[in-house]
């Protein structure tokens, strides 16, 4: 059939022969066809590993995706950004430690007319140069400043971890629920095609005598209601596809699907007691509150150094040159060092209530702390009874599939033999098909639970989902 559309007087146009005349035109005659006959006869099946190709090209696992969205995501980016900035920040607070030296100079010009006889007049110029330096000796608001910036670097970290384990689960809830919206559109289709025939059977059933218009008109109920269902089904993919574009920033992104016998708890381990401990240990929250309680405990110590002395360390070398000599000013050449102490007496009580402010942000710290402390646990129970519950959903959900399937079977035979009715049939596919749907996202719900089980616990990392990827399809 597809060497007809080039055998000649035979001018039918098909897609491979408008492939074949557009790309070599005035070749196309019987001397090359003959000349060619090898490459005609493979090229249906180069066609067809192009295609096959290009339709699974996009096809790309979680961990792919992830990677991709690392380098698109604006929220990550900005939290990248913002360790950047805290790192520079801390070297800010380094230089309040170091010596700091500076260089001046003044140039001036002078005209004297002088009116007596004891001075002479004229033009002279005058040129001051300096170099000073000064090293703190003793500063403790700039040392606890200096503590403070370090601190700010790991709590930025902490914030970009948080950002990065953020951004796995956001993916991976963008790619599952592509997979889970892919799954009841497709199971939509299969009900629709089962309610046809039965809608056919009906209506055969019925011409025949052997089935009431209440048959057919039951299953054109149901032909109806399932159709409805496939246009939200399909609207519900579209959407979804969208929103994993934007996440990963790739245009028609197309991941690949969950393996039917994927062992989906051999990811799930350990106790509840195990990932509370883990939490408590690992989790981004819980560190971010306990550095700004150390980043309190510093302020603290900066507002009560406002009440102690400075010690510095002064160098400083200077020179001045006279044009004409000034009349009668000598050069000079002046070096000097010292150390400079400063000691507050009174500072109207500013300090004292500055105190008092910090060691109460302190006690704030301090709360928020016990409060992340409780919230990051009951968050990891919940995630990890939400897993325990998933798996056994599942379990439950496969032999509630084998069981609808098995009442189907009775019911499209009992039907045939006329101790069941169209709708019973009817019911039955309907409860199998929403089973599977059920099943479907179980699955995919369970190994996002299990990724979020894994942020609670702050344990989450690239490993886990190239584990997850390892259970979808090649």
């Amino acid at each position: 059939m597809w060497l007809a559309a080039f055998m000649p007087g035979r001018r039918k146009w098909t897609p491979a022969s408008l492939f074949i005349e557009s790309a070599f035109g005035p070749l196309w005659d019987r001397h090359f066809l003959q000349r060619h006959a090898m490459k005609l006869r493979t090229l249906p099946l180069t066609l067809a590993l192009m295609t096959a190709f290009a339709g699974t090209a996009q096809a790309q696992s979680l961990a792919t995706l992830y990677e991709a969205a690392k380098s698109h995501d604006a929220t990550f980016k900005a939290a990248r950004s913002q360790y950047q900035a805290a790192v520079a920040k801390a070297d800010q607070t380094r230089a309040l430690l170091r010596p700091t030296a500076g260089l001046g100079g003044n140039l001036s010009e002078s005209n004297l007319d002088n009116q007596s006889n004891s001075m002479g007049s004229g033009a002279f110029g005058t040129l001051n140069l300096s170099v000073s330096g000064s090293q703190p000796l003793y500063r403790p608001a700039n040392l606890a400043s200096f503590s403070q910036g370090m601190k700010q670097v790991d709590l930025a970290q902490a914030q970009l971890k948080a950002a990065e384990q953020e951004l796995m689960v956001r993916t991976s809830q963008a790619y599952f629920d592509v997979l889970t919206a892919q799954e009841s559109l497709s199971f939509v289709k299969a009900q629709k095609t089962a309610v046809s025939e039965q809608l056919a059977a009906a209506k055969r059933n019925f011409e025949v005598g052997t089935a009431t218009i209440t048959d057919t008109r039951e299953a054109q109920a149901r032909f109806d209601l399932v159709t409805a269902q496939e246009i939200a089904a399909d609207n519900d993919l579209q959407v979804k596809r969208l929103a994993l574009d934007q996440t990963v920033g790739t245009a028609q992104v197309k991941p690949l699907g969950l393996q039917a016998e994927a062992d989906i708890a051999r990811l799930h381990s350990g106790t509840i007691d195990s990932w509370v401990a883990q939490s408590d240990t690992n989790n981004t929250s819980l560190s971010q509150a306990r550095i700004a309680l150390e980043v309190a405990q510093l302020e603290i110590d900066k507002a009560k150094a406002a009440l102690k002395p400075t010690v510095d360390l002064n160098a400083s070398y200077g020179l001045t040159r006279y044009r004409n000599g000034a009349l009668t000013q000598p050069n000079t050449n002046v070096a000097t060092i010292g150390v400079a102490f400063n000691m507050p007496l009174y500072t109207g009580q500013a300090s004292q209530n500055r105190i008092l402010e910090t060691v109460a942000l302190q006690d704030k710290a301090r709360n928020e702390l016990d409060a992340a402390q409780r919230n990051v646990a009951q968050a990891t129970r919940t995630a990890f009874y939400g897993v325990q519950s998933g798996l056994s959903q599942i379990k439950a959900l496969q032999a509630a599939e084998a069981s609808s399937q098995s009442a189907l079977d009775a019911n499209k035979l009992g039907y045939q033999v006329g101790v069941r009715i169209n709708i019973d049939v009817l019911n039955s596919q309907s409860q199998l098909f929403q089973t599977k749907r059920d099943l479907a996202k179980a699955r995919h719900d369970v190994l996002l639970g299990q990724l979020r089980l894994r942020q609670a616990s702050g344990t989450l990392q690239d490993a886990d989902l190239q584990a997850v990827s390892g259970l979808l399809q090649k």
